[in-house]
């Protein structure tokens, strides 16, 4: 059963907000700061400090929260469980899911693995690598299919696919030269993702090793929506970067097209994310094996 002090102390991490915090969980600010001075003595250290007027984590508060976070996912996780013995329910799996991942990556083998198992209801949540993290933090998902970069300290994580990302463009577009290289793009509009989105992340960090960014490009487009980036392209307002997958059927039926750069070949992995020391470690395993062989 989770300690309503611990509650406390997530809402804290999780909104670096004391005011934030006594907001969502109905407590006056004073009765936050009780909490989690009550939990600073009970572990005999200091959880929380101010660094130019914002609150921060100190290295202790970091080790509880993990550990902690872990904890409240597994209580929540038990009173379900037990909840589906005594009753004879369903199953509840709550997986996350990155856009590019779970419509182009995932979906399918999830839904040959749930055909095969009846006894399972899924949920499923789609957002961001950090908000998908945060609700693993939280207990609101079990587990999460990210292509973004993030900590492989605190998570525990298993590579489901390795996904390249590949310059595409218009199929009719007209280049002023044929462009071997990355730094042949840099006079066209890049129409890329908000930043957070785990494709940005990649294509930035991989523009940085050539000492790039998006600003490096003549112009620029932000755009949500992966479905609204292809329209774009496709209309030749700019180039773009996405995983390989996501533009397949685009690129057969001729409405787009990967420009052969000679040096750009950028893949990262698909990661299965979880919480790192979770009683439910093994069924993650477990779940992870399934969805890896519905896939092959």
């Amino acid at each position: 059963m989770q300690d309503f002090r611990v509650k406390t102390f997530l809402t804290v991490c999780r909104t670096m907000n004391y005011t934030r915090a006594a907001e969502e969980l109905a407590l006056t600010q004073p009765a936050v700061s009780q909490h989690i001075t009550y939990l600073e003595r009970e572990y005999g250290a200091k959880l929380f400090s101010y660094h130019h007027k914002k609150l921060e984590l100190t290295p202790a508060g970091r080790v509880l929260r993990d550990g902690l976070a872990t904890m409240a996912h597994d209580d929540a996780l038990l009173h379900e469980r037990v909840g589906e013995v005594a009753h004879g329910a369903a199953v509840k799996l709550r997986i996350g899911m990155t856009l590019t991942a779970g419509e182009y990556v995932v979906a399918a083998p999830l839904a040959r693995y749930l055909a095969a198992r009846p006894d399972v209801h899924v949920a499923v949540r789609s957002g961001g690598t950090q908000h998908l993290l945060e609700l693993l933090d939280e207990g609101a998902i079990d587990c999460a299919f990210v292509e973004g970069l993030f900590d492989k300290a605190r998570y525990a994580s298993r590579p489901f696919s390795s996904e390249r990302l590949v310059p595409i463009c218009a199929a009719d577009h007209v280049f002023p030269a044929p462009p071997r290289t990355m730094e042949d793009l840099l006079g066209e509009r890049l129409i890329l993702r908000e930043e957070g989105s785990g494709s940005r992340n990649v294509l930035t960090h991989a523009l940085a090793q050539r000492n790039l960014s998006p600003a490096s490009f003549a112009d620029h487009f932000v755009v949500e929506s992966l479905d609204i980036i292809k329209i774009f392209v496709r209309a030749d307002l700019g180039a773009s970067f996405v995983y390989e997958a996501a533009v397949q059927r685009e690129v057969q039926e001729g409405t787009l097209r990967i420009i052969p750069l000679a040096d750009a070949s950028i893949f990262h992995d698909i990661s299965f994310v979880y919480l790192r020391n979770s009683l439910y470690e093994r069924d993650m395993e477990d779940l992870f094996a399934a969805l890896s062989a519905s896939g092959s």
